[in-house]
Formats: C-alpha cells, sequence, structure tokens
C-alpha cells in the first residue's frame, strides 16, 4: 500500500519506519530541510513512561493559580482571541477530576510503557545510538508536601505494575550522588527505575537513515497547503510540489494537526503548549545528573545527554508564539543551578522552545477517522518522545491489518465524539 506521512517529527519518522518494515511504500512529507527540526529538536530528553501523567488531575485549579503567581512558575496564560484557547482550557479543567485521572493516567502509562519495549526492541534490531541511557527518573521534592501528595499516583503505578521507589533524601543522594551538595534542599523522592533518558532530535535523525534504506522517500523543504476529500476517502494532499496522491493518509503534524483537519471537518483538540529548553555543557561530570532529575517545584526535567545536560520545562499558553522569552530562561536557569550548582556552563547554553501538542486529557490520538484513509498520530503533548515508538508501531498495524499488541480503543479521536 503506498502510504503518505505528514510531518517528519519523532511520530512521523517512528510511523513511517514501522510502516516501512511491514512491506508499505512511504513518502515524508514535512517543511522543514531535515527530520525533527521542530518539536522533536530540544525536548527533555526523558523516555519515561512512569511519569506519564496527565496535567489535567485533581487539585491543578488551585495550583495554577499558584503557578501563575510565583516568579519561576512553572505555568504561564497569554489570553489570545482565540475560541479554541479558552475551549482546550475548559475541557482541560472537566478533566481535572480523581476518576478522569486514574482513567487518563492509566491508558498514557499502557502506551508508554509499550514504546519504551518497542524502543528497546529498535536498539537491539538496528543498534540506533542517541546518547541513550536506562538509569531512571527522579521526581525531586523539596518540599513535604508534596512528598505527602504522591499516593494517587502511586496507586496507579501499583495497578499498572509500574515499579517505582520512594526514597528519602539519602536513598535520592545515592541515585544522583551531585545532589549531596544540595542536600539541605531535598526532602526526598520518587525514582522510577524503568524510565530511560536519550536525544530525541539525534534519535529521529539515525531513524530517518534506517527508513532511507527501508525504501521512504523524504519530501523536506515542502510546504503541505491542503487535504482534498471526495466522500468518505482523502483524495490527495496539495504542497508546494503540486498534489500528491496515495491509498492513505496518515497525519502527524503536532500542534498544526488541527489547522489542516479542519480543511475536511474533523476536530481535533490538540492545543499548541510552549515548552523551553536550555542544552548546557557539562563542565564537571561529577558534579551533573546521571539521569533525568524532576524538580517538582517547577516542572522542571535536568536531564544528562551525553557531554550536555538538557533542561526542559516550563508551560506557555500562547498559541502559535515561538518567542524566546527571557523570563523562561531564568527559571530554567533558576532550577538548574539551584540543584546542579557545578555541573555545566550556564552561560554557554542554547536556549530553545517548541510546540507541544497537547490534548485536554493527555492522551495521544492515534487511529482511524471518519475517512477510510486517514489515520492520525498527534497530541501526545510532552510525551512525544516517550510514546513514539510505540505509537508508530500501533499505527503500523493498524494499517497493516494486525490487531496491535495493546488496547487502542480509547485512543482514537473517537473518544471525543460523546
Amino acid at each position: 500500500m503506498k502510504i503518505i506521512i505528514l510531518g517528519s517529527g519523532v511520530l512521523g519518522v517512528t510511523s513511517a519506519y514501522y510502516l516501512a518494515r511491514n512491506g508499505h511504500e512511504v513518502t515524508v512529507v514535512d517543511r522543514q530541510p531535515a527530520a525533527a527540526m521542530e518539536t522533536s529538536f530540544g525536548n527533555a530528553g526523558e523516555v519515561s513512561p512512569g511519569y506519564s501523567s496527565p496535567w489535567a488531575g485533581p487539585g491543578v485549579p488551585m495550583k495554577a493559580v499558584k503557578w501563575l503567581t510565583m516568579e519561576h512558575g512553572p505555568l504561564k496564560i497569554r489570553p489570545k482571541l482565540d475560541p479554541n484557547q479558552w475551549l482546550w482550557i475548559a475541557r482541560m479543567l472537566a478533566n481535572c477530576n480523581s476518576r478522569s485521572y486514574a482513567v487518563n493516567k492509566a491508558r498514557m502509562v499502557r502506551i508508554a510503557e509499550y514504546s519504551r519495549d518497542c524502543l528497546k526492541d529498535l536498539r537491539a534490531e538496528i543498534g540506533i545510538s542517541y546518547d541513550e541511557r536506562a538509569l531512571g527518573t527522579l521526581q525531586l521534592f523539596r518540599k513535604q508536601y508534596q512528598l505527602d501528595g504522591i499516593a494517587g499516583d502511586i496507586k496507579v503505578l501499583q495497578e499498572t505494575g509500574v515499579p517505582y521507589e520512594v526514597l528519602d533524601p539519602a536513598g535520592c543522594i545515592a541515585v544522583e550522588p551531585a545532589l549531596a551538595r544540595v542536600r539541605d534542599k531535598i526532602v526526598g523522592g520518587l525514582r522510577l527505575p524503568g524510565d530511560e533518558t536519550g536525544d530525541c532530535h539525534i534519535f529521529t535523525q539515525n531513524l530517518a537513515a534506517e527508513a532511507v534504506k527501508l525504501g521512504v522517500t523524504f519530501l523536506y523543504d515542502t510546504t503541505i497547503k491542503t487535504l482534498d476529500a471526495g466522500g468518505d476517502r482523502i483524495t490527495g494532499v496539495a504542497t508546494s510540489r503540486g498534489v500528491l496522491t496515495a491509498d492513505h493518509y496518515v497525519v502527524a503534524l503536532g500542534s498544526y494537526s488541527p489547522r489542516l483537519l479542519k480543511q475536511v471537518g474533523i476536530s481535533a483538540p490538540v492545543y499548541p503548549v510552549k515548552g523551553y529548553s536550555l542544552t548546557i555543557p557539562i563542565t564537571n561530570s561529577q558534579m551533573a545528573p546521571v539521569s533525568t532529575v524532576m524538580d517538582e517545584t517547577y516542572k522542571i526535567a535536568i536531564t544528562r545527554l551525553g557531554d550536555r545536560i538538557r533542561v526542559g520545562g516550563t508551560a506557555e499558553l500562547a498559541g502559535f508564539d515561538l518567542t524566546l522569552r527571557d523570563g523562561r530562561r531564568q527559571t530554567l536557569e533558576h532550577s538548574v543551578t539551584d540543584i546542579f550548582p557545578d555541573g555545566g556552563d550556564v552561560a554557554a547554553a542554547s536556549f530553545w522552545c517548541g510546540l507541544r501538542p497537547m490534548t485536554p486529557d493527555g492522551t495521544p490520538i492515534i487511529g482511524p477517522t471518519r475517512y477510510r484513509n486517514l489515520h492520525l498520530n498527534t497530541g501526545h503533548g510532552t510525551l512525544g518522545w516517550t510514546m513514539a515508538c510505540g505509537s508508530g508501531r500501533v499505527l503500523a498495524d493498524m494499517l497493516s491489518g494486525r490487531a496491535p499488541d495493546i488496547d487502542t480503543s480509547d485512543l482514537g479521536i473517537s473518544r471525543y465524539a460523546a
């Protein structure tokens, strides 16, 4: 079958690889000159199934009010004259209850755990490298109330069989020795030993090269203009290279997916939530993180990527604005220098931002649409890297007529119909 994938981020490329491996003729179309040049370029570097949680949860509205008043708060809202922004916020708030949180987290962990297993298989099969480490994630608590509030997360981890460890300060230092320097700032941590880290950009570009070996064609520097539909089928995609046609189409355009889908009458509740990162050269490896430390107070991930530290976080609801704001840089710098003050040269850091494609319930949208030959693989939010391989493989199985290895009945866009 001839398949066109729109988007060459980590979701588009993993989808292309697995589809080609299943014997399909695949073409990937993207406006950028290479793979993984937008949201997949500078993310936090975490492959964190156990930390896969929806942003919408009980108590979040009150926390959000507090975050908005903090100097280095993890959330900023820049109001727009855009009804999609306010509708998305309303839908997200509707998920801020215990029942929805448990449902959403369980299905997010399901796809994330499967994805990590697929990533392991991929390493074994093709030897792909990407500054990877399999040394876990440490969620670090500075305040006792943060540690006391993890019962709900632990319950879901237990129900889904995800291994975890609750650590005192000494336990945190045992897994991240550089924290001994700031022992007085730590009350404890929740460690997820099964989590991994790695550079998503490097991974995606290396996997794209492997996909080419399987016959995948990448059409870079190609503007995607419109989807054309007739009856219950997509008939083509208009691009700067002309109209491209295939037997089947996959939209994996992240935050830009709704704009394209709207043209054919599909409403996808995906909104861009802007995130920032710093990439810092390590100057003292003994004082740098071993793996990922999640600073719970500021919701910032500090990750070891080879000879660099990636500091990623903050959430800014500002539409498609890609302005690099100095205040957000200061927040990232504050977190990393407070916990790992001697690890790297912050003054030499590169500063980046990207748009996370968030759904209001946190779960990605993977699966068919009302058009017989159109599938989606989008809406992964902060977890695109974590869920990429599993999402791509699930999608490839769907299009190949195979039953996916995990339940996908609640991952499609149809869940929003009610």
